[in-house]
């Protein structure tokens, strides 16, 4: 903390679920804050922040921000609600619960919660020892990165590779399936140094984006068929014999088989399949393969189709064969994250988890709410935070009928009253960033960030790792774990002897705001130069090793599943696997809806968050809905026309933009508009399946069909 002229300057790190994760300086006057900016000194952050946070400190005084506990007075989804007590509200979730587990048992409560915010102790993982010691049932958490974690992990093992910043040193870089200037703006200067050096930058990606306007090469590539475009650029590359046979022979496992499987891809046969030109497959293999050091930055849109998962396993495969790790600014980054030693067996507690618990995916919530997964408890109760799943989740339509159920007690603990805590019983106020203390990790860059309280929180808010002490409190639990202190939590829940953190000390942050691993720094890091992958071989696995497991999630807190069967075993090659919906892979569904869509994030909004904001908004822009002119013309569509788009699972409307930075065939629709707010009640999400990938359990957010119409005069709203 410092002093600043009449204001106090307090470090901080933004808590968003983006790779970027900024670090702060809150301003505030007294009580007040009235600025929150980019710290100058951080060699990501350098003193700048992204729309979405412009206006952060006056997000914190939004005057429909939930202050106090509430309880619903109307209809489930009315949004209407009356303010009670903290002790009443702990009395009623005691008293139900109480009813519901002699009922029907622990399990019949399921938690529901992702990275609405991203700290070590108000994060992803900060109800999960609460519920474990509950007995409730467990929510496996698989809305983004399952899919490409567990290729990656597969392929190179928990290693963070390349550095963002060492991209200022590759000669070659390709961004594939990532918009980087909408959601990794901080890493985008380091490509830019490198290309002002003469680097040429590639964008895969089915859209014309911000990012790829900005790139050398812009190469279309059909929505899921990313793995067929990566193992045909292996075909030439192996062919054509521009492999590091010294590098393969040394540090990779399975490459015969890999050549072998590479045959099955020559350029021609890769052109139909992904619509990318066979000569432009063979010119991006060679141009990947002999101008190093080449680097290539991973999408997390990469596994959002059926095969995403064997998608990053064979782009994943690329820097060993062409020798790319060897040197600083050669290789891949999917997230850097497995370089921080977290310790999330003692966060998450899954040694409390009982034997036999149930395990529900996040992914299958509507299913489990409305009966689907034929569940035994029925899911009884409903506990929501960090997450918005009406907005975020897919089957928007089965969600919605699930919240609606008079016997389902939902809480919810909330910033604000969102389209998901529209139909909760009871609502819980939650604090904000600048009001609160936690250790920001990040799945975009290599340093370590401590958010210090820059604010008194307001009202009754409290942060999550205190609801869940109250919440201990009122269940009767005694266990120590409820009794440390914030600080106390963050000397346990990381390893402060691990090498990466040799200098660092939470003093050292709480003085300076943030710390760089120790990992190399960016100019000298080249991870694998000499192997040493983290895998069970020590080498980059072509031919994976875990693959005869099946099935599986393997998050960083894996521990807690390993007690579950196996599922389907999965090819050990990387391999292409079509998408469960496109006009050739399914023919059928495509004559009734012949477009595929994707949905991106936002550029304004963060995920959900500030999709109530009218200034985001209006930056933003509404649903849109965006369109190749020919695909409009075929449907009589005109610039501006509100157009319905529907599929057998909902529909949902907007303005048509049309464009050719989408392909002739795609739709695109941005994820992260509140459906309350659109003129039909409902978002993209309610035309998304919530099929599962074939790797991982990730979601298929890219993998729909759907078609376009011109919306009924008069509108129609889909849900109550």
């Amino acid at each position: 903390m410092t002093v600043s002229g009449d204001l106090t300057v307090v470090r901080g790190a933004c808590p968003h679920d983006g790779p970027d994760t900024c670090a702060f300086l809150y301003h505030a006057d007294g009580d007040r804050l009235v600025d929150v900016t980019g710290d100058p000194e951080h060699p990501m952050t350098r003193g700048g922040l992204c729309v979405k946070l412009k206006d952060f400190a006056q997000h914190h005084y939004h005057p429909e921000r939930v202050l106090y506990p509430m309880r619903r007075v109307g209809p489930k989804g009315a949004g209407r609600f009356e303010r009670i007590s903290w002790d009443d509200a702990l009395g009623e979730i005691k008293r139900r619960w109480d009813e519901i587990i002699a009922r029907h048992g622990a399990e019949a409560i399921m938690p529901h919660a992702y990275l609405g915010h991203q700290g070590t102790l108000n994060g992803l993982t900060a109800g999960d020892a609460f519920f474990n010691r509950l007995g409730a049932s467990v929510a496996e958490k698989t809305y983004c990165e399952s899919g490409s974690s567990t290729a990656w992990l597969m392929t190179v093992g928990p290693t963070g590779g390349l550095d963002v910043e060492s991209l200022a040193y590759a000669r070659y870089i390709i961004v594939w399936g990532m918009n980087m200037i909408s959601t990794n703006l901080h890493a985008w200067p380091f490509i830019l140094e490198a290309q002002e050096k003469g680097a040429k930058v590639v964008v895969i990606d089915p859209v014309r984006t911000r990012t790829a306007k900005q790139a050398d090469w812009h190469i279309r590539i059909r929505p899921g068929t990313d793995a067929a475009l990566a193992l045909g650029m292996m075909h030439v590359i192996i062919g054509e014999g521009l492999v590091d046979q010294d590098y393969v022979d040394r540090y990779t496992l399975g490459f015969d088989e890999l050549a072998a499987r590479a045959t099955e891809y020559p350029p021609e046969r890769v052109a139909e399949i992904t619509g990318v030109a066979a000569e432009d497959v063979r010119r991006l293999a060679r141009e990947y393969a002999t101008s190093q050091p080449s680097a290539i930055r991973q999408g997390v849109a990469l596994e959002r189709s059926r095969g995403g998962g064997q998608a990053i396993r064979a782009i994943t495969c690329l820097p060993a064969l062409v020798g790319a790790w060897r040197h600083v600014g050669g290789g891949t980054v999917e997230m850097p994250i497995w370089e921080f030693p977290t310790r999330f067996d003692r966060i998450c507690r899954p040694d409390w988890i009982r034997p036999g618990t149930r395990v529900i995916n996040e992914l299958d919530l509507g299913a489990a709410l409305t009966g689907e997964l034929g569940l035994d408890p029925p899911v009884m109760s409903l506990f929501v935070y960090n997450s918005n799943p009406v907005s975020q989740a897919p089957a928007q339509a089965k969600i919605v009928r699930g919240l609606q159920r008079e016997d389902l007690f939902t809480v919810a603990s909330e910033l604000f009253v969102t389209d998901t805590a529209r139909y909760a019983d009871l609502i819980l106020p939650a604090a904000m960033q600048a009001e609160q203390h936690d250790l920001m990790v990040t799945w975009g860059h290599l340093y370590m960030m401590l958010n210090q309280p820059a604010i008194p929180v307001p009202g009754e808010c409290v942060p999550n790792v205190e609801l869940f002490r109250r919440l201990a409190k009122t269940m009767g639990f005694t266990d120590a774990y409820w009794d440390m202190t914030d600080d106390e939590m963050l000397l346990e829940f990381y390893d402060w002897s691990a090498p990466q953190l040799e200098g660092i000390t939470l003093e050292l942050l709480k003085e300076r705001g943030w710390a760089r691993l120790n990992v190399g720094a960016p100019g000298e890091r080249a991870p694998h130069a000499q192997g040493g992958f983290k895998t069970p071989s020590g080498k980059c696995e072509f031919k994976a090793s875990m693959a005869e497991q099946g099935d599986f999630v393997v998050p960083v807190w894996r521990s807690m599943y390993e007690d579950r069967q196996p599922g389907d075993p999965i090819d050990p090659l990387p391999t292409y696997i079509p998408p469960y919906e496109s006009p050739t892979s399914s023919p059928e569904t495509a004559r009734r809806f012949p477009l595929s869509i994707v949905s991106p994030k936002p550029h304004a909004f963060l995920n959900t968050q500030y999709g109530n904001e009218e200034q985001k908004k209006q930056r933003q822009g509404g649903q849109i809905v965006f369109m190749h002119p020919a695909d409009a013309a075929a449907r009589e569509i005109l610039p501006g026309d509100v157009v319905r788009v529907f599929n057998d699972r909902g529909f949902f409307e907007g303005p048509a933009e049309l464009t050719d930075d989408v392909m002739p065939g795609l739709v695109l629709a941005n994820v992260g508009h509140w459906p309350s707010s659109t003129r039909s009640g409902t978002s993209v999400n309610a035309i998304s399946s919530d099929r599962h990938c074939a790797m991982g359990r990730a979601g298929t957010y890219c993998d729909n069909l759907v078609e376009v119409t011109k919306a009924p005069a008069n509108g129609e709203a889909a849900y109550a």
